[in-house]
């Protein structure tokens, strides 16, 4: 059979290359042409377009590039035509992606969504949309079945592929590892400042103020693949941090604290059992138009599933040294880390443990069959 993939930034590229390990497995014909990263591509299959050169951000930076915007959702169409794929997968990226299925479902083609849009986070009228033009939803997240149930559109709940990736992963020694990046002895606070460079800019400066209030501390900066070193060296010249690239997982793995940009990484963090403040901060504009559209009571993937504050949120005018100073004193604290453990204890139960890509290939190759 031949498959249709597309995904955007670094988390679509990951959850990707693990679902097309398991397209493969089930499908040993599988023929996969696919939008995405360098994981995707180290699988096999065909890249078309790496989602580097679509990592738009914001509101008012998607504004400024509708035009190249437009020509990529022109080249995909095209490309699909050419392919003619048995089904089209679409991971995340809702933006893009959406638009892709409206057009796709009319053209007759077959398709599947995996890791739902956040439309319960915002604009939850767009599940019309999705109903029509997505023959089947595989969500990751516990609350999204029974979200979309209120809307009559029944979606198949497969538990969320972090838990793989993360028990998946090889493990690493902890000695070897402070000797290769010259981390000394001292604990480690991780900043995870984003993956894209808008995030970065907004974050990365205030974490490192950080630095000379706890000098008792190794920080390291978790650098994403998406950002060269060179990036990074003009905020990191002025601090004498070591800045580790596209290793998050193995520096999560031996850290005490961590500071972390919302997004998937505060779950990551999470199931690596290690306190965090989850940070983040856009422009103002982007900001002010969020606030109106979005309906949620947390912004982390964290708080939203437990439905309760399990981690402090510092967002926007709230994101400032003085508070990111405080809410880290108050993580050195025991007891507030031993509760905090136990709550990400009932958080990764929740989350339907081990086998989402492998369920989510099965559903998808027998929905073929």
């Amino acid at each position: 059979m031949k498959y249709y993939i597309i995904a955007g930034e670094a988390s679509g590229d990951l959850h990707g290359s693990n679902l097309m390990k398991e397209i493969i497995k089930e499908d040993t014909n599988a023929e996969i042409r696919f939008w995405g990263g360098d994981l995707m591509q180290a699988v096999g299959g065909t890249i078309v377009s790496h989602y580097k050169e679509r990592a738009f951000m914001g509101f008012v930076e998607v504004l400024l590039n509708l035009r190249k915007i437009f020509g990529f959702i022109k080249f995909c169409k095209n490309d699909i035509h050419k392919f003619k794929p048995d089904v089209i997968v679409f991971i995340d990226n809702s933006g893009f992606n959406l638009r892709i299925a409206k057009w796709a479902k009319l053209e007759g083609y077959k398709t599947n969504y995996y890791i739902s849009p956040q439309v319960w986070a915002s604009r939850a009228s767009r599940v019309e949309a999705i109903k029509r033009d997505i023959d089947k939803m595989f969500v990751i997240l516990p609350f999204e079945k029974a979200f979309y149930d209120k809307y009559g559109y029944n979606v198949e709940f497969v538990g969320h592929p972090l838990i793989d990736g993360i028990a998946g992963r090889k493990q690493i020694e902890e000695k070897a590892f402070r000797k290769e990046y010259n981390l000394g002895d001292k604990e480690i606070i991780a900043l995870l400042p984003g993956s894209r460079k808008q995030e970065i800019k907004k974050m990365l400066s205030t974490m490192l103020k950080m630095v000379d209030k706890f000098p008792n501390y190794q920080f390291v900066v978790a650098g994403a693949p998406s950002q060269s070193k060179e990036f990074y060296n003009e905020f990191l010249k002025a601090k004498k941090v070591p800045y580790i690239n596209n290793k998050t997982y193995d520096l999560l793995s031996i850290s005490s604290i961590a500071l972390v940009t919302s997004g998937t990484a505060t779950l990551e963090t999470a199931l690596f059992k290690v306190p965090q403040v989850v940070c983040y901060k856009g422009s103002w504009l982007s900001y002010q138009i969020a606030k109106r559209i979005i309906t949620l009571k947390y912004i982390s993937l964290v708080n939203l599933i437990m439905d309760k504050e399990v981690v402090t949120e510092l967002i926007q005018n709230d994101f400032t040294e003085q508070n990111l100073e405080q809410e880290l004193q108050a993580l050195l604290l025991k007891e507030n880390k031993e509760k905090l453990f136990l709550d990400y204890f009932d958080l990764e139960n929740s989350l339907g443990g081990k086998g989402a890509s492998n369920k989510t290939a099965k559903l998808i190759v027998n929905g073929l069959a």
